[in-house]
């Protein structure tokens, strides 16, 4: 399924009786998210908050149905403060357009000086293909297309090229979604290395650490995808470490550091490879719900609820729908409102009643998790008892 148009590649049999026809499943999808809402499509942002919560089934089918979920969140009633200040954009878009400017000139200089300083430095003839194309399978597959030429200029004359905004396709919970990075630089050896450009500053050489890292996961995103075109070319190899671009200090003038992305790459890959197909969620709802943001509050809450979630409170910074999850998790006295290591800490103890339970009713000793709270409250009311005695 193409959350940018709603179209889809055979997809595998569910259930196991017999398989789903595409068109079925196309309709399914456009009917969850409403007739008259168009999809709406994922992005490396998005894939990478995806990947950082695999289990929650609600945001797959949601993401992989091109639901809006700021504007289901608001028709809940619980709309989250996400999105960047019109001025920021501004600000980011200005950055971008000044480091691409005269042909990718300054940008190619950055590749050149920070990650392949032995090769020729890029010159005036470096190439810029256009990436037109109808549609987004249109553009990804102009942009392999440009990929495979390159590859092979700069195997045979030793060119440089710049692919300004190409599209990459991914597959996610059997669905592929449509991919666009800033720009992605072919050297002169055949590696393709990918260019993240952000608006936050870089000062002194070092920038925000929490911001890095979330620029490192979007771009392994991006990674990810880069791979599976490489792997058509014998000669084509994607670099593991990519180009950081912002501005230096409180300037407009841009400054770049690599990121090694490995780690990232790895765990965001293995975490996407375990997201539950989008064609099983869907055949396990029942007929005639949806999540038309037009739909009365109650109809979408009951939706909402049919859907299985896995909330953390690290939901607050990746997702839309957080702060309704947040206020079910807590009215349900679920556990995982505290965290996900305390989840992991109490085993079957899933509520937070029967923890608070396990600490007054003696322990059990089948449970290790409830003796080990047990034992933990009556330490601490020893000493309390201790620190209150007078003596």
């Amino acid at each position: 399924m193409s959350v940018a148009d709603g179209t889809l590649p055979p997809v595998s049999s569910y259930p196991p009786s017999g398989p789903l026809p595409t068109t079925t499943l196309r309709q399914r999808l456009a009917d969850l998210r409403g007739p008259a809402v168009p999809p709406r499509p994922l992005d490396a942002r998005a894939l990478a908050a995806l990947a950082a919560n695999p289990g929650c089934g609600r945001r797959t089918l949601l993401d992989g149905a091109g639901v809006d979920k700021t504007a289901l969140a608001a028709a809940l009633g619980s709309p989250a403060p996400f999105g960047q200040s019109q001025f920021a954009i501004a600000r980011g878009n200005s950055f971008e357009a000044r480091v691409k400017g005269d042909g990718g000139a300054v940008l190619l200089e950055l590749v050149h000086r920070h990650l392949d300083a032995g090769a020729e430095p890029p010159g005036p003839d470096a190439r810029v293909p256009d990436l037109t194309a109808a549609g987004p399978e249109g553009r990804a597959a102009r942009t392999a297309l440009a990929l495979r030429e390159a590859t092979a200029a700069g195997a045979a004359f030793g060119a440089w090229t710049l692919l300004d905004h190409p599209m990459l396709a991914l597959e996610v919970a059997g669905s592929p979604a449509y991919l666009e990075p800033d720009a992605v630089v072919v050297h002169p050896d055949g590696r393709w290395t990918v260019v993240e450009i952000k608006s936050f500053p870089m000062i002194d050489g070092a920038a925000d650490a929490a911001k890095v890292g979330a620029a490192a996961r979007q771009a392994a995103v991006y990674v990810l995808a880069l791979e599976k075109t490489a792997g058509k070319l014998a000669s084509a190899v994607v670099g593991h470490t990519v180009l950081l671009v912002c501005p230096k200090d409180f300037s407009n003038l841009p400054a770049a550091a690599p990121v090694d992305v490995r780690r990232e790459r790895a765990v965001t890959r293995r975490r996407l490879e375990r997201l539950t197909r989008v064609e099983e969620l869907a055949a396990a709802l029942p007929e005639g719900l949806g999540f038309d943001p037009e739909l009365p509050a109650e109809e979408l809450t009951a939706a909402v609820s049919a859907v299985p979630a896995a909330y953390a409170p690290e939901c607050l910074a990746a997702c839309e729908l957080a702060f309704h999850c947040r206020e079910r998790a807590r009215a349900a006295d679920e556990v995982t409102a505290l965290g996900r290591s305390v989840r992991g800490e109490l085993g079957a103890l899933t509520t937070v009643g029967q923890a608070l339970a396990a600490t007054a009713d003696g322990g059990h000793a089948d449970d290790p998790a409830a003796a080990a709270l047990h034992r933990a409250a009556r330490l601490r009311a020893e000493a309390l008892e201790a620190a209150a005695c007078p003596c």
